[in-house]
């Protein structure tokens, strides 16, 4: 009873207030106890790698240019007159013989001019031949009257040498007009093709008049522009000059004509003697052999003048190469290798070459050592990872495992056709 009324006279707010503190400590001790839990193990980071092959290999190395004839000259008259007739292939992309008569200019006046040239000649022989009878008869004079000395003038020395300049200029003149005569006809000294004409039949030409722009098509020459590194691969020094005895590297050109791409045979015959100041780069010259002529028995279709061509040039052998997947470099010249426990290791190798997807390196990689192919952003020196294979042609055959590379691992991708370059700024 007495318990009672203590607790109606306790304010509400206590009553409250320890409800509420009895009901937390139960909670609190009722609550289940937390157990620890396991630790999490870090596993490596997973890294793709490939097994360096050092082997000997001769890499190919890329470039461009445009194609153009060895020689490319204007046809211009010497003489004037009318065009008196014109070759049937005289047209734009005709083709002639060496020697083959083009445009004949009207020759009848320097057929006159000929004629008279030859009578002067005529005339100026029988003058000389007088002229000397005359100093023979002159000197059987002087010896008659019995001096010892004549002097020229009596002698006719100056008539004389006279005579023979006379004959020696209308011979000179003579001579002027039969190549005047024979300009009237005009021809190439060499086979090639019309690439322009200017002039038709019947037009009246002065001395010097443009008729056409005609090239020699015995050669073509492409122009290709190399980086330093290039020269060194395909070994072109500058004033590079190819003969019988120290033929130049091989050349495969290859150009898309009528949406099909075909492909020519050639050499490198010779190189610039300087450096582009601008690109600063070299610039080798790729010779092909009658390129502008069809052949049915093999389906080669000709060359193009002008036409933009690339080109793959056969560089020298060289030892220790490694083929890589362009991204297993990062900073231009550096790998990360795995040693046995599988640490990374960094190291410096010497890029040769490279294109969108490979490089060509060498440096102090060992045959079958790993090279990480990605995720380099991530790793470190000493940094542990599990190696994988870059491509699942290199897993172990036979073993019952996958994901560690084997003894050719890397060599399905090595066995890839070897393509070294790119543009000339490789």
């Amino acid at each position: 009873m007495g318990i009672q009324v203590y607790w109606q006279r306790i304010p509400l707010a206590v009553k409250i207030l320890t409800a509420g503190v009895v009901a937390v400590t139960t909670v609190v001790m009722l609550r289940p106890t937390s157990q620890p839990l396991p630790a999490v193990p870090v596993l490596p980071t997973q890294v793709q790698v490939m097994a360096a092959d050092p082997r000997p290999q001769a890499l190919t190395v890329k470039t461009q240019g445009t194609v153009a004839p060895r020689r490319e000259i204007d046809l211009v008259t010497r003489v004037a007159g009318n065009i008196q007739s014109a070759a049937g292939n005289f047209v734009d992309g005709g083709f002639f013989a060496a020697g083959e008569t083009l445009i004949k200019i009207d020759d009848r006046d320097y057929q006159f001019a000929l004629v008279r040239a030859t009578a002067r000649v005529r005339e100026a022989e029988q003058a000389l031949a007088t002229e000397r009878g005359r100093a023979r008869q002159a000197q059987r004079e002087w010896r008659d009257l019995g001096n010892a000395e004549a002097n020229a003038l009596f002698l006719r020395k100056p008539q004389l040498a006279a005579a023979e300049a006379t004959l020696d200029s209308a011979r000179a003149e003579r001579d002027q007009a039969r190549l005047d005569f024979e300009r009237t006809t005009i021809s190439v000294p060499f086979a090639g093709r019309v690439r322009e004409t200017y002039v038709d039949l019947g037009q009246y030409v002065s001395p010097g008049t443009k008729i056409a722009k005609v090239y020699d098509t015995s050669l073509a020459e492409i122009r290709l522009p190399l980086t330093d590194r290039q020269a060194a691969l395909v070994d072109l020094p500058l004033g590079f000059r190819g003969n019988a005895d120290e033929p130049g590297p091989a050349v495969t050109i290859s150009g898309v004509i009528a949406g099909q791409r075909y492909r020519w045979q050639g050499r490198i015959v010779r190189t610039d003697a300087s450096v582009d100041v601008r690109s600063r780069l070299y610039y080798a010259v790729a010779e092909v052999l009658d390129p502008f002529v069809a052949d049915p028995a093999t389906a080669q279709v000709p060359l193009v003048v002008g036409l933009f061509v690339e080109a793959e040039i056969s560089g020298r052998q060289l030892p220790g190469v490694i083929t890589l997947p362009k991204q297993a470099l990062f900073k231009r010249n550096h790998v990360y290798t795995l040693d046995k426990e599988q640490r990374v290791e960094l190291k410096t190798v010497t890029v040769l070459h490279s294109d969108a997807e490979w490089a060509w390196v060498r440096g102090d990689l060992a045959p079958g050592e790993l090279v990480v192919t990605d995720k380099q952003a991530y790793l470190q020196p000493g940094l542990v990872v599990a190696p994988r294979t870059t491509l699942e042609e290199t897993r172990v055959v036979g073993d019952g495992t996958s994901g560690q590379p084997g003894p050719g691992a890397g060599a399905s991708r090595q066995a890839l056709p070897l393509q070294a370059g790119s543009r000339a700024g490789n």
